[in-house]
Formats: structure tokens, sequence, C-alpha cells
């Protein structure tokens, strides 16, 4: 019995680019939740609300996963694009030549954000209040990544999402 190494990675960037269309759709539900921009006394005066910090849990977390998912795609799809993987930084730079990544620093940043993820339990709302804003502000630039990823990865090596379950919610991001 023989495996055909290709067609098993080519696979597996399928169910990750699946993966994406959902976390970029859970995300976009929850930032749907909330009026934009939060501000430290609309959070202050809520602070007990659990349904509200609940969703600010969901999104804080749908962001990175949304982020940690276009990695893994972009790094897999590189490989199976020939390009250099050796590196996540010669990764984003090829993304960025395709197009997908506006910049680099763009992408950096958003990682520096989700980094300095807002503790559950802070009571400066301002800042908590900042971090939220600016995770809002990021996910647009990540679900425009997402589209464009894609997109290419349909382009130049003819793989789609494993199955259409979330293509339709995917879509409805940008309309």
């Amino acid at each position: 019995m023989t495996h055909d190494l290709l067609e098993e990675q080519r696979l597996h960037l399928a169910r990750l680019l699946e993966a994406i269309q959902r976390c970029a759709w859970f995300l976009h539900q929850s930032d749907g939740k909330l009026e934009w921009p939060i501000d430290a006394a609309q959070l202050e005066a809520q602070k007990k609300d659990v349904d509200l910090f609940e969703t600010l849990a969901a999104i804080n977390e749908r962001f990175a996963k949304l982020q940690d998912s276009l990695a893994s795609a972009m790094r897999h799809s590189a490989l199976l694009m020939g390009e250099p993987t050796d590196s996540f930084l010669k990764v984003l730079a090829f993304f960025e030549k395709q197009g997908v990544v506006e910049s680099m620093d763009d992408w950096q940043r958003c990682r520096m954000v989700r980094n300095m993820a807002a503790p559950d339990y802070a009571t400066d709302y301002s800042e908590i209040a900042e971090h939220f804003n600016l995770l809002h502000d990021l996910s647009k630039m990540l679900f425009q990544t997402a589209r464009r990823l894609l997109d290419l990865c349909q382009r130049l090596i003819g793989i789609e999402p494993a199955s259409a379950d979330f293509s339709n919610e995917f879509e409805r991001i940008f309309a």
C-alpha cells in the first residue's frame, strides 16, 4: 500500500482553508454582537455583564485562532508552491509580494496586539477598550488576508476548502 504524499499535503491545505473560513465567520459573528467602538465607560458600567465579557473573550480567542490558521495555511501553501518555508518571515515576504498580506508590519501588529491580550480580570477599562477596538480594526485586515489567500491557492495550485460548509457564510463577511 503506497500513500500519495502530495495528495495528502494538498488535502491538509484544503482542510486548513476550510478552517480559515470557519474561524473568520465565527470571529465576524462575535464581532457583530457589539457596537463599535467600545469605550471604557461602557465597559465599566457593564463590568458584571457576563454576555458582554464572554463575547469579548470569544473575539480574543477567535482573532488568535484565525491568525494562527492563516499562518499555518500560508506556510503549507508556500511549501506546495515550492517557496522557502524555513522561516516564517520568508513566508510572509512571499505572501506580501503576492498581495495576500498587505504588509509584513500589519501582520506583526496583529501578532503583537493579540499577544498583549487584555487580562480577563483587569480593571483598567480604557486599556481593555483600546485592546478590543484594535482587534476589531485589525480583524478586517485578517478577513481580507483570508480571502486573498483562498483566491491565490485556488488560482495557483488549484486547492479550495475541503468542503463548502462555510463558503456562503465566509462570503457574507464581504457583502
